[in-house]
């Protein structure tokens, strides 16, 4: 009696009146598959057979990868950001959804309603066109590498969905260093008398606080407990997810105080880019320069993010432990608090003179002023 074939083990059939093997096999989902495998040679067939099975152990379809298009993958992409709530998905005008640095990508391979764009396959071989275009488009390394990590989060879905045989590898390019701007109390308070009064509130909130302006946008005055002088952040208005509490100064609550009416939102952000580079202008902290034949400027300087910087050095400054204020501006992770804990010049002054008024680095000190300078003993070999 024939022994019952397993059923990983995959066989070849020909039909009758057919010059081809065809190849059967199950995939990673059970399914039963059955292909031409091209080869009138039974050991040929027994080639691509083994070829087959070999992709599907390895977590590959390899006939649903042959049918992939661009769009296919851009669905997954975009259900992966609905799913996980994902607040840089973007809802257009017409209704259709899109990220940020998706835009180029669709544009480069022709996407469309109407137009799937290319196969799967062609999509790891696009990198370095696409750099190149964009790089004769004068784009920063930093937006070509939005479009990148679209790319490369498609393709990392698709494997681990099964769908591709391959892990991908996309290649980012080297962006500049991240922004190490920050601004002093003196600088500060200078800023705040060039600000109309309705952005003053929100200045003091992001530069005490160290929260995302975005965070601070999105609160509410049922949000607020001034008798306990705090903010609670809600889960769906932060970045990461996670409520938190945020702790206000002094003189925010008062100025809070005095605000008649207390519904809807908070700070105001109306009109805010405008008048915060017109007031870094003139506290001396940026520049706008009129563009030549536009009506608008190009601004260079400080930027409302530099108040995150500015807070999480401060608290650090204060003494408060770095748990805490990890907390209090949102961070998750140290690498990234660690980016934003700007170490000043000063700082680093004020470090080596605590070391010296230490007990231990004032005897050290008082060692060396009394010590005797030692006077070298000169030989017939020396060489004065």
């Amino acid at each position: 009696m024939a022994r019952k074939r397993e059923r990983g083990e995959g066989g070849l059939i020909r039909r009758a009146g057919c010059r081809y093997w065809y190849a059967q096999y199950y995939n990673q989902t059970g399914r039963q598959v059955r292909v031409s495998t091209k080869k009138e040679s039974k050991e040929a067939a027994k080639g691509v057979l083994r070829r087959l099975m070999g992709e599907v152990e390895r977590g590959a379809a390899p006939e649903i990868e042959r049918k992939l298009r661009y769009a296919d993958l851009r669905k997954l992409l975009l259900e992966s950001y609905r799913d996980k709530g994902n607040k840089s998905l973007q809802v257009l005008s017409d209704g259709s959804e899109t990220v940020w640095g998706l835009p180029k990508l669709d544009e480069f391979v022709g996407y469309s309603e109407t137009n799937p764009g290319p196969p799967v396959a062609r999509l790891f071989e696009i990198r370095d066109a696409f750099v190149e275009a964009r790089r004769a488009e004068n784009l920063s390394p930093s937006t070509i590498n939005g479009s990148l990590r679209m790319l490369r989060r498609m393709l990392n879905l698709a494997y681990q969905k099964r769908l591709i045989a391959h892990p991908p590898y996309v290649e980012l390019l080297q962006e500049a260093p991240p922004r190490d701007g920050f601004v002093e109390l003196p600088q500060f308070e200078a800023l705040v008398k060039n600000l109309p009064a309705r952005f003053k509130p929100l200045a003091y909130f992001l530069y005490f606080c160290g929260t995302r302006k975005e965070e601070a946008l999105a609160i509410e005055w049922s949000q607020v407990d001034l008798k306990e002088g705090v903010i609670e952040l809600l889960r769906t208005q932060t970045k990461n997810k996670t409520p938190r509490f945020v702790p206000l100064p002094d003189m925010l609550i008062n100025m809070l105080k005095k605000v008649k009416d207390k519904t809807g939102k908070v700070f105001d952000g109306e009109g805010l880019r405008r008048e915060w580079e017109k007031a870094c202008s003139a506290a001396g902290l940026g520049a706008r320069e009129k563009r030549e034949g536009r009506f608008d400027y190009k601004y260079s300087g400080l930027t409302i993010h530099d108040l995150r910087r500015s807070a999480v050095r401060n608290l650090i400054s204060a003494g408060v432990a770095e748990k805490v204020a990890m907390e209090i501006s949102g961070h998750k992770t140290r690498a990234v608090f660690d980016r934003y804990n700007i170490v000043s010049k000063k700082q680093i002054l004020a470090a080596m003179r605590r070391v010296q008024d230490s007990e231990n680095g004032a005897n050290l000190v008082q060692n060396s002023l009394e010590a005797k300078p030692a006077i070298p003993q000169l030989t017939d070999k020396s060489v004065c």
